[in-house]
């Protein structure tokens, strides 16, 4: 790994690689740099409520299952993985076209974010685009390019690539989605495909399957079915498979506190079965069968 590539995430690698399993958690990043907190108007923890925190902790297990797992060094807040490059927000970045139909980045939520959790605006004014285009440089770049290594060497070794793209909600998102459908029994997990469009049938199947035995609720694809992640690296027809999984962060942390939670342990022991599970989904290579996009 470059110094570069050390400074935009980490990578934790099993002694032997035994499995087609990626896991990646592109939004629990907690390197804030100090210029960045300088230039918000917000405090040290209002800035962290878009952060998936303790998410890398959840799936630390994974290199114990032959399975390398990616983290984000740096923030949501600084930067955002799960957004495209492309993905700049005029009402916030100097030089950028006014003119945008992406929802996402109408809304503040670009590549660069301008707001975080609750619409709280991140700046005092706007940035440069040299400036956003030095975080894409330094952070999102190095990141894509260590993701889609990963992906390539499991396709190449396993015969196909089951990327597990994993992230946390907050509690009130799943709690008024379910309010607006008269849903009593809230999932804990939600496990996005894009439909059908990331992840063939048969593995969706088998990953949902290894959540619901470890005893979470879970739904797909709603309210989340996925990102710039799941959209660009879920090609089933090749081989290469991704899911989005959104955990309940109410399950293990304090979201007040943003600290964890009594039951954290017990939460990450669970998933660490299923973390298993899923490794057991990345051997099984070629005896799958293959999706059509």
């Amino acid at each position: 790994m470059s110094v570069d590539e050390a400074k935009a995430f980490r990578i934790e690698r099993p002694r032997q690689r035994t499995t087609g399993a990626v896991f990646a958690s592109p939004h629990s990043g907690s390197e804030y740099p100090w210029a960045f907190l300088r230039a918000s108007v917000l405090d040290e923890r209002s800035i962290r409520t878009s952060e998936d925190a303790f998410v890398d902790r959840l799936f630390s297990a994974a290199p114990d299952h032959g399975a390398p797992l990616i983290a984000a060094r740096a923030p949501r807040a600084y930067i955002d993985l799960n957004r495209s490059a492309d993905e700049l927000d005029p009402a916030l970045i100097r030089g950028v076209a006014t003119i945008t139909h992406n929802p996402r980045v109408s809304s503040g939520l670009g590549v660069i974010p301008r707001v975080v959790a609750g619409g709280r605006a991140i700046y005092r004014g706007k940035i440069s685009l040299e400036e956003a285009r030095a975080r894409i440089a330094e952070v999102w770049r190095p990141y894509h390019r260590a993701l889609q290594r990963e992906i390539d060497d499991a396709r190449a070794e396993f015969g196909q690539a089951v990327l597990i793209d994993c992230h946390s909600m907050p509690h009130e998102a799943i709690d008024a989605a379910g309010s607006r459908k008269g849903n009593r029994r809230l999932p804990e997990v939600v496990l996005g495909d894009r439909f059908g469009a990331a992840c063939g049938v048969e593995i969706m199947d088998l990953v949902e399957d290894a959540f619901t035995r470890a005893g979470f609720r879970v739904a797909r694809n709603a309210p989340f079915a996925g990102a710039y992640v799941a959209q660009s690296y879920g090609r089933p027809s090749r081989g290469q498979h991704a899911v989005q999984v959104e955990i309940d962060r109410s399950l293990y942390m304090d979201e007040q506190a943003i600290a964890p939670a009594p039951q954290f342990e017990e939460v990450r022991a669970r998933l660490t079965g299923v973390i298993a599970e899923i490794a057991d989904i990345g051997r099984s290579g070629a005896a799958v069968p293959l999706a059509a996009e």
